[in-house]
């Protein structure tokens, strides 16, 4: 793809997909930085997306059936159970934790493919983005951070910013570009971090995660409750993560 290299001998690359990855300035990561001192706040929520905001939601990515999303209640439900706010996958599925039977999983007609574990999955991200839009004045002008330990791509020489237990380079571009990484590859890892030139939100996920975390307005909060195709539950910034 245009400016793309996976060589380390050969210069990193331009774009990610539509997103520049700012080589230069990082400067416009600076504020997530200096909100997260000492990085006292690992394992939250607060420390996936960003501390300081009125509100926060979880929205979980979907399981599968058949290649289609199938939300984590109805899963829940087909086994007398219920998802709150802070239900762990393993309970909903009634695993291990950390998955140590995964190879016995799926209910017939009900799920057979257990959720994305990463940043947002491409479906949850095109579900998020017109909600987004709505509750930030620079949707034209974004900003993303995307861990540089995901394996499968090179980045040698990109200078990184630190966010709780995570070293991120700075992409930018417009809040539609947030899926353009797929066009690359189909099964590439979108940005963990998303954010507007006016913070008026952040976007927060992780490679070890199976949901994708929110702050923002109370407004935001409660149009991202209310959104079709989205599996979301308020939480707090103090709450763990999975």
């Amino acid at each position: 793809m245009d400016g793309w290299t996976r060589s380390g001998s050969e210069p990193g690359p331009a774009l990610y997909g539509r997103l520049r990855v700012e080589t230069d300035d990082l400067g416009p990561a600076h504020w997530l930085t200096e909100r997260h001192p000492g990085h006292g706040d690992f394992g939250t929520v607060a420390g996936v997306a960003a501390p300081g905001f009125p509100a926060y939601a979880r929205v979980l990515h979907p399981a599968e059936l058949d290649e289609h999303p199938v939300r984590w209640d109805t899963v829940a439900a087909a086994r007398g159970g219920r998802v709150e706010a802070l239900t762990d996958w393993n309970e909903v599925i009634g695993a291990e934790r950390f998955y140590q039977n995964m190879q016995e999983y799926g209910l017939p007609g009900v799920w057979d493919e257990h959720p994305a574990e990463g940043p947002t999955p491409e479906g949850v991200a095109s579900a998020l983005i017109p909600v987004l839009a709505r509750h930030t004045a620079t949707p034209e002008r974004c900003w993303y951070g995307l861990w540089e330990g995901y394996g499968r791509w090179t980045w040698e020489g990109i200078p990184t910013f630190p966010t709780p237990g995570r070293d991120e380079i700075l992409l930018s571009g417009t809040l539609a570009d947030a899926v353009s990484p797929v066009l690359m590859d189909p099964f590439v890892e979108l940005p963990d971090l998303w954010w507007p030139r006016d913070r008026a939100w952040c976007v927060g996920g992780d490679v070890d995660l199976v949901s994708t975390y929110v702050c923002g307005s109370e407004e935001l909060i409660a149009d991202l409750l209310a959104a079709p195709g989205l599996e979301v539950h308020r939480v707090e910034a103090s709450d763990r993560v999975g």
